[in-house]
């Protein structure tokens, strides 16, 4: 099974939780990818991995002219919702169905660590930019940066051994990494910027769900129970409980932005 058919799969279980309880701490990632690019009414940017849309609408709003292209169908029927007029399809980042040469901007924002081959993916990024277009792309910082890895590691622990060479929220975070990888594309980096994203929770509710719409929770879904899966995520969460049911958590993100 494609990387794509698995990650779609997985990460249109829960999309409403998603879109509703984790995207939005991505907001300081989006705004200040926005602020480094220079957005006009001539900018075609691609979206790659573009989830429930909302950055794609942070572009749209800013004047850009986006196409967003993701593998799971329950995130792009929220996109869409989000944004009738443009255009999202379910479409893998190893195997772009564009032109070379047709975007301005690429964006991935916590996406590419799941492809398959990342640097194939990375590899149809640059192919479909315009020669001196923009690559941005944004993964988790670390894992000793960011309390949330707590939670991904006690969901994880409900999981068997993952197969070697399996994709994570983490696997391009270590240093110089990234930084390998783009320039062994064709990429010339920019520059680097570490981004707090704080995760704010007023419930403990509202803390299980958002991890519960997230691809790892999914996973586990195959080999455990729906309560027991919050279950672990609650007793992952009690160690950021500020006051009353109030849950905090620092997390840190790298964003890159790169040209062709």
């Amino acid at each position: 099974m494609s990387t794509k058919t698995v990650q779609g799969k997985l990460w249109s279980i829960s999309p409403q939780n998603w879109s509703t309880h984790f995207e939005l701490y991505f907001l300081p990632l989006y705004k200040k990818a926005l602020q480094e690019l220079e957005i006009s009414p001539d900018t075609m940017l691609l979206d790659a991995g573009c989830g429930s849309g909302m950055f794609s609408s942070m572009a749209i709003d800013a004047g850009a002219q986006v196409i967003g292209i993701d593998a799971a169908p329950g995130l792009l029927e929220l996109a869409r919702q989000r944004n009738p007029q443009n255009n999202f399809m379910e479409e893998d980042l190893e195997a772009m169905p564009f032109a070379s040469n047709s975007f301005h901007v690429v964006t991935g924002f916590n996406s590419f660590q799941y492809a398959g081959n990342f640097r194939q993916a990375l590899s149809e990024a640059h192919r479909v930019l315009k020669p001196g277009g923009t690559l941005v792309l944004a993964i988790w910082d670390k894992p000793a940066n960011s309390d949330g890895t707590d939670v991904l590691k006690a969901i994880s622990t409900l999981l068997p051994p993952p197969l070697p060479g399996t994709p994570g929220p983490f696997s391009l975070s270590e240093d110089g990494k990234m930084e390998e990888y783009l320039k062994e594309t064709g990429f010339n980096l920019i520059n680097s910027i570490q981004i707090s994203c704080p995760f704010i929770y007023q419930s403990l509710g509202n803390g299980i769900r958002s991890f519960m719409g997230t691809g790892p929770a999914a996973a586990v879904l195959n080999y455990a129970d729906k309560k027991q899966v919050e279950e672990t995520i609650a007793a992952a969460l009690q160690p950021y409980r500020i006051v009353d049911d109030i849950y905090f958590q620092q997390n840190s993100f790298l964003l890159f932005i790169a040209k062709k």
